[in-house]
Formats: C-alpha cells, sequence, structure tokens
C-alpha cells in the first residue's frame, strides 16, 4: 500500500537529486534535499486538509484533483512561478532568465543578487502575514502556550497583523535606506523598491485569503444544501447515504482546494528564495517535495488522518513565521542557506516530537484534550 502510493514520488526523488549531482555536484544534492524536506514541512498540513475535503468528492473529481490539480501544483506554481518571479524582478523574459541561468551563471546571479531585496521583501511580507494571522487566532489545542495564548488575546483587535506586518515593513525600508546612505547611496532608491514589494506581498496574500474566504462560503452553502437534501431523504425514508459532494458543489470544492493549494505553493517558492537563487535548484527541490505532498494527500484518503499528531501545523507555521525574518534580514545581510533550511526541519521535527509525547501522555491518563492539559507541554517549554 505504501509503496504503491508513494511510487511515483520515490521515482521522482531519485530522479531528481541523480539530476541535482550531475547539475551541481554534492552541494547542490544538499540544497535540493533541503527544499525538499521545507516542501513538505511547510505543505504537511495542506495535505491534511486536502484530505479531509477529497473524500467527500465522487472519484470523479478525485482524479480531477489528483491529475489536473497536480500539473497546477506541480509544474505551475512550483517549476514555471519560481522563473516568472525572477523574470519580473530582474526585467527579464522568462526564456531570457533560464537561458542566462543555464548559459551565463555568473550574470544571471548578479541580475538575482541585485533583484534579491524585491524578492525577499514580498516573500518577507508574504510569509509574515500566514504566521501572523495564525499565531493571532484563538485555538482549542496550543502547542507553546506561553507565546500562543496572550497572542490569541490580542488577535481579537481587528486588524492587527496588518498593522504589525506594516510596522515591520517599515523598519526593514528605512532600515535598508539608512545603510544604503551610510555606505555612499547609490542603492538608496532601492529602499523605495523594497517598500513597494512589501505592499506588493501584503495585498497578494490578502487577495488570495480572499478567494479561499469567498470559495469556503460556497463550499459551506453547498454542503448545506447537500445536507437538507440527506435529511430529507431520511424523512422519506429512503436510504441515507454518507453526503459525497458532486457537479456544482465538488467543483466549487475543486477550486476551493486549487486556490488553497497555490497559496501553501506560493509559501513554499517564496521561502526557497532564502535558501537559492538558482531556479534548477528550486524546481528540483520544490517539484519533489510537491510529489510527497500529493502522495501524502492520497495516503491519508485512503488511511484516515494524522490528527493525533496535533502540533505538526503549529510547527509549520511557526518555520513559516522563521522564514519570513530571515527574509527580510536578507536584505541587508547574508544568511547561509543551510541554516536557513534547517531552522524549518527542526521546527517541524520539534512539534512532531512534542505530538508524540503527548499522546503518550494521553495514553496513560496524564491530561486531557484541553488546551491547558499538561501533555500538552513540550519539554523546556
Amino acid at each position: 500500500m505504501l509503496l504503491k502510493t508513494f511510487g511515483w514520488s520515490f521515482a521522482i526523488t531519485a530522479l531528481g537529486l541523480v539530476a541535482a549531482v550531475f547539475y551541481g555536484g554534492w552541494e547542490a544534492l544538499g540544497v535540493v534535499a533541503i527544499l525538499s524536506v521545507l516542501e513538505i514541512s511547510l505543505s504537511f498540513d495542506n495535505a491534511v486538509v486536502n484530505a479531509g475535503i477529497l473524500k467527500k468528492m465522487n472519484a470523479f473529481w478525485q482524479k480531477i484533483f489528483l491529475t489536473v490539480g497536480i500539473l497546477i501544483a506541480v509544474f505551475g506554481m512550483r517549476l514555471v512561478f519560481p522563473v516568472v518571479i525572477v523574470a519580473i524582478t530582474a526585467k527579464l523574459g522568462p526564456i531570457e532568465a533560464v537561458d542566462l541561468s543555464f548559459n551565463q551563471p555568473d550574470r544571471y546571479q548578479e541580475l538575482v543578487t541585485d533583484a534579491h531585496p524585491a524578492i525577499a521583501s514580498f516573500g518577507g511580507m508574504f510569509l509574515l502575514m500566514i504566521f501572523l494571522d495564525f499565531i493571532f487566532e484563538e485555538r482549542d489545542i496550543q502547542w507553546l502556550r506561553w507565546i500562543e495564548r496572550p497572542l490569541a488575546k490580542l488577535g481579537k483587535v481587528d486588524m492587527l497583523s496588518v498593522c504589525i506586518a506594516l510596522i515591520v515593513l517599515l523598519i526593514s525600508a528605512m532600515t535598508f535606506a539608512t545603510q544604503a546612505h551610510q555606505h555612499g547611496g547609490g542603492h538608496a532608491n532601492k529602499a523605495e523598491t523594497v517598500l513597494l514589494a512589501g505592499v506588493a506581498g501584503l495585498i497578494t496574500y490578502l487577495i488570495v485569503g480572499g478567494l479561499s474566504s469567498y470559495f469556503e462560503n460556497k463550499l459551506e452553502e453547498e454542503e448545506e444544501r447537500e445536507h437538507e437534501a440527506e435529511e430529507e431523504a431520511r424523512r422519506s425514508g429512503k436510504k441515507v447515504s454518507a453526503v459525497v459532494l458532486s457537479g456544482k458543489a465538488a467543483f466549487f470544492m475543486f477550486l476551493y482546494l486549487e486556490v488553497l493549494d497555490a497559496s501553501f505553493s506560493f509559501d513554499g517558492v517564496i521561502g526557497a528564495f532564502a535558501i537559492t537563487n538558482n531556479i534548477v535548484l528550486m524546481a528540483l527541490g520544490l517539484g519533489i517535495g510537491a510529489m510527497y505532498v500529493r502522495s501524502l494527500t492520497v495516503y491519508l484518503v485512503r488511511q484516515g488522518t494524522l490528527d493525533d499528531y496535533v502540533y505538526l501545523e503549529h510547527g509549520a507555521h511557526y518555520a513559516i513565521g522563521a522564514l519570513s525574518v530571515i527574509l527580510l534580514v536578507t536584505i541587508q545581510y547574508q544568511i547561509n542557506e543551510i541554516i536557513t533550511g534547517l531552522v524549518g526541519v527542526i521546527l517541524i521535527a520539534w512539534s512532531f516530537w512534542s505530538s508524540v509525547r503527548r499522546n503518550k501522555a494521553l495514553e496513560a491518563g496524564g491530561g486531557d484534550d484541553n488546551s491547558g492539559s499538561k501533555a500538552e507541554v513540550p519539554s523546556g517549554v
């Protein structure tokens, strides 16, 4: 069962890692491996959400999501989108950007480095908004309670996450302008670029969030109609089966899943720029990671969910928050790519370990499902 579900992912992994070695040696293999783990980590909770929704759809729409959807997710967002970002920020044509990455890597690296402040500002703001909206939301289950409990109370203030994000952006832009001025100008105008790119990242997040909310509301309306039909069938004495959405409801669900997928893959792409600027390595790493996310979605649909590991979603969002800070810092200072990648891996591993400890404590009768339970406090927190 495991091999059948993850077979294609294993095969793509082997091909991708071999290609990385041939392209850039063992260092390239390490970067691709880190990118793959990063993509899987950031999209794990997305796979859980996908599985919970996908199991309600009929066989036809499940196939559409796992075929057409994977083309959009893997080849569209993970492979094409990084090229588009570089092309726009470096003011190149997409074909020219790809050609430079292969044939003139030094010139390509120079252009990307020059465009990095805009990329980092845009991506840093997008990721920061995801983290802030998560951390300011009231939750039944909390991981690091000493952080999450007071922040959840602060989150009741309207538009707090947007205000904080804009303050961080202003500080970043002003710091960049000050540093440029101290070094004799020449790059002072990039402070404006940082500011505009950050605002664009914030707007993009709000648009994606608005679309997600729109499709989610549509789904709720369609599901309500389905349940009303189920109740009517029960009252009339007809056989009642599990609600499996099809037709219009399934179509809206498919659109919602694609918007959700796009937003999560966008996280991975933007986060990847904190690790490498190389389009080839980025495409290999994110492509491998995306395959595992889809395989994991199928596995969860067939086997059930991993709801027992309740802190994994928290770990993924803390990793997003760390990446956002790193991206904003790299506007002015360089940070080693390996360190950047390991931050996310460590946070995910820590959240998984905390989930396992919680489950063992619950089995032993040492806590309950409430956020204040003893079992929910990781070691050292």
